[in-house]
This record gives structure tokens, sequence and C-alpha cells, in this order.
């Protein structure tokens, strides 16, 4: 069985390729960017806290067809939509997508012309968004979203993830928010010491025809020093035509699975539920066992015949302890609540 997705025109989408984290509060991003080739060349040397490397920079080029790209290398948001709406469920001071955003390059580690989309306010909410070049169907390609981040200022709580947006008619970016319909969502998340990777996706069910998200588990990986090594890391998200999935950080699988059966809740139900509505028959027995009225013991039936009979082939295992209670005390067994001394 193939997971069937409704027609996912991924027409619009939020966010990023390139996310440079530079203040460390609520600072919201949603982000999208696919594999490209680095001609970079050069050599290191390290130098200070703002500039530790010399390369010879060239803007990455696609390597082959991609449905979105930007390295923000010329150094300005052309083409990119900044939210200018708010949440529902925030209070009005705190509520409007209403952080800056700049592109720039890194504070330490710079590279001459490598620049990225950096935010700049803190404790602010932050949404940009562009279109794909064409909608993009499952029609048996995989479909890969890759881009970098790094938390140069480190992050208290907040995230630098992306949203592919569902495709409908009405879909106006001046007014993307949180609960803007989305087909897949990816990236990492943080709060508090609470340090995670998402894979969300959204899933029509083909009956009741409601939306659910489905969520992959954690990586089995402690992702904490990629929130503060101040490095750049590079995420990708690969999802296959035969439903199988894999999360990679700096090209190394931290998660994997089956869109079928390892997202929760899973997509195909269990084969057997509790039935809410059951109950018991009226004239219900509660014994566990109850004679048979119509058996009959067979004809060569011996009533003198022990209940039980050695077997003359049983041997004792070895280190047998022969002078050993046929029965020892259990220390760790406890009295049930409802133990009666009496039977």
């Amino acid at each position: 069985m193939r997971l069937k997705w409704e027609p996912f025109f991924l027409g619009l989408l939020l966010i990023v390729a390139i996310v440079w984290a530079e203040d460390d509060d609520d600072d919201e991003a949603d982000v999208d960017a696919l594999e490209m080739k680095e001609t970079n060349t050069g050599s290191q040397t390290t130098k200070d806290s703002k500039s530790t490397v010399q390369v010879t920079y060239k803007t990455p080029v696609p390597i082959k067809e991609v449905y979105f790209a930007d390295t923000f290398d010329r150094g300005n948001l052309d083409g990119w939509v900044l939210s200018k709406t708010k949440k529902d469920d925030a209070d009005e001071d705190i509520a409007k997508y209403d952080g800056k955003w700049a592109v720039e390059e890194l504070l330490e580690n710079t590279v001459s012309g490598d620049k990225g989309l950096v935010l700049k306010s803190k404790a602010k909410h932050h949404a940009i968004s562009a279109p794909l070049k064409k909608p993009f169907l499952f029609q048996g390609e995989p479909l890969i979203i890759q881009y970098e981040v790094n938390f140069q200022n480190g992050i208290d709580c907040g995230g630098a993830y992306l949203k592919l947006l569902s495709h409908t008619d009405d879909l106006n970016l001046e007014k993307l928010f949180d609960k803007t319909p989305y087909s897949i969502m990816f990236g990492p998340d943080k709060c508090g010491e609470d340090y995670k990777l998402h894979f969300i996706f959204r899933h029509q069910n083909p009956v009741t025809g409601d939306y659910e998200e489905k969520h992959a588990k954690r990586p089995d990986v402690d992702l904490k020093k990629f929130y503060t090594d101040k490095t750049t890391h590079l995420y990708t998200l690969v999802l296959n035509p035969d439903n199988s999935f894999e999360m990679l950080i700096d090209q190394t699988v931290v998660s994997k699975g089956n869109l079928l059966s390892d997202m929760t809740p899973p997509i195909n139900p269990p084969k057997e539920i509790d039935d809410p509505n059951d109950s018991k028959p009226e004239d219900w027995d509660e014994r566990p066992k109850i004679p048979d009225p119509d058996a009959q013991k067979p004809e060569d039936w011996d009533e003198n015949a022990p209940a039980k009979i050695i077997d003359p082939d049983a041997v004792k295992p070895e280190g047998w302890l022969n002078d050993e209670a046929e029965y020892v005390p259990d220390p760790s067994a406890e009295k049930p609540e409802d133990w009666d001394e009496e039977m």
C-alpha cells in the first residue's frame, strides 16, 4: 500500500534556504531549500572570533532540477513575502508577526560573500515565505528538503523549521501565520531544555475527511550540541515513493521509518479496537470455567490411574540442587489489597 497524498501542490512554501538565528528568544522561522553543489576552494586559517576562515567563495549552484533554492548571496529578500498578520491565541502586544529579517554574513567563521537569512528581533514572531518554481507532485520521485541552520547566539525558546504549504485558492502569504494549512513541517525547534527535530505531515482521513497531524518519533541522538555549538548544520528530510523517510543532520541519518506505520498517531488503524458500547449479555455466567454437561469419559478411562505419572525419560538438569526446597518465597511479593486471610 502506498500513502496517497491529496493533490499535493507545494505551490507556495514557507521560508528559508539558510537560517542564521541571531537572537535567543521566541524566534519562529519556517524554511525551505534543496540540495546544492558548493564550489568553495581555498585554505582555512584561524584568525579571531569575527573571521576565522579564509576561502575563495563562489555561490552554490544546483546540480539538478530543483523546485526551490536560495542562497541569499545577492544580499536582499527579493522574491520573499513577509507575513504582516498576527496570531489568534496570543496577547495583542506579542501577537504580531513583526520580527525583523536581514541578509548578512555569519558573526563567526565568516566567509566573504557567503550570506544567509538572519532573524534580528528578540521575542518576536517571524514568518517569511516564497513560491516554488512549480508544484511538486508525488509521482514516483523522492522529495528532498534541505537547508542550513546556525544558532550563532544560541536560542532559548523558538524554532527554525520550514512548512510546505498546502495548495488553497485563498492563500495570502502576507497573512501567513501558525494556523495556515500546511502539508509538511520539518526542522529544529527548542524550548528550555527540550530539543526537537520535527517531521510532521497533515493527513486527510479518507472516510471522515478530517485532517490530522502525524508526528515522527524523536531522533535517537542527543540534539543539544546542534543548538549550542554555534556551528552551521545541514538538515535534510527525504521522503521516498515507497513511503519510507529519513531525517539527516550533516548527512548522518538520525531518524528513519515508514509513513504508514512509524508515525504518531499511525495512518493505518490497529486491526482490533475496544468497542466502547460493548456490554455483557444479561445471562452472562461470571464463572471462569463451566462444566460441559455433555462431556463423557472415554471408554478406556481408568478410574484407578494416578492423576500424574512419572516420565521415565526425564533427567535432572546439570546443576540441579537436590537439597533445595520445592518452593521458595518471593521476597518482593506483596498481598493484594483484597486478600482474604480466611479463604
